[in-house]
């Protein structure tokens, strides 16, 4: 007779190297969308949050749903100002957690830590490598011995 429980696998669910449970991320998710609810709302005391409008591209929740970090990215955010709001909403956390909190329910609300997600300036810069004059020259398909001719060699 067969077993009704499956045997999990190494590096399956709950979080592992394989990759975040059904669970966290569907928390995380949850969480993305009231912490932006929050942030759009914009109800701060803080000087450096005033009339900023923050994105919160990311939200990743630890497997025991006890931290989440979220990557959030200033609008039109220089350097300085990025690391400013990201201060201010670190100093922010507790309120911030408060009103996620009464946005969510959760049987305990993570403590959010607060990131700047880099991935639109790796973008940046990967977009700039490519249309570099050396490597468009590369990638030019107009050229001899591309090997475009539907894998045919001309005779």
């Amino acid at each position: 007779m067969a077993s009704r429980h499956r045997t999990r696998r190494p590096g399956e669910g709950h979080g592992t190297p394989a990759g975040p449970s059904q669970r966290q991320l569907r928390v995380a998710e949850t969480l993305r969308h009231a912490l932006s609810a929050v942030l759009q709302r914009g109800d701060f005391r803080d000087p450096a949050l005033e009339g900023e409008s923050i994105t919160v591209t990311e939200v990743r929740v630890s497997p025991d749903l006890k931290n989440a970090t979220a990557f959030i990215m200033p609008l039109g955010g220089a350097a300085e100002k990025r690391a400013l709001v990201k201060q201010a909403l670190t100093r922010a956390q507790p309120f911030i957690r408060h009103q996620v909190g009464e946005k969510v329910t959760l049987r305990s609300l993570p403590k959010f830590t607060f990131l700047i997600d880099e991935a639109f300036d790796r973008a940046d810069e990967i977009d700039r490598a490519l249309k570099a004059p050396s490597v468009a020259r590369d990638l030019d398909h107009d050229g001899p011995g591309d090997g475009s001719s539907d894998g045919e060699e001309e005779r």
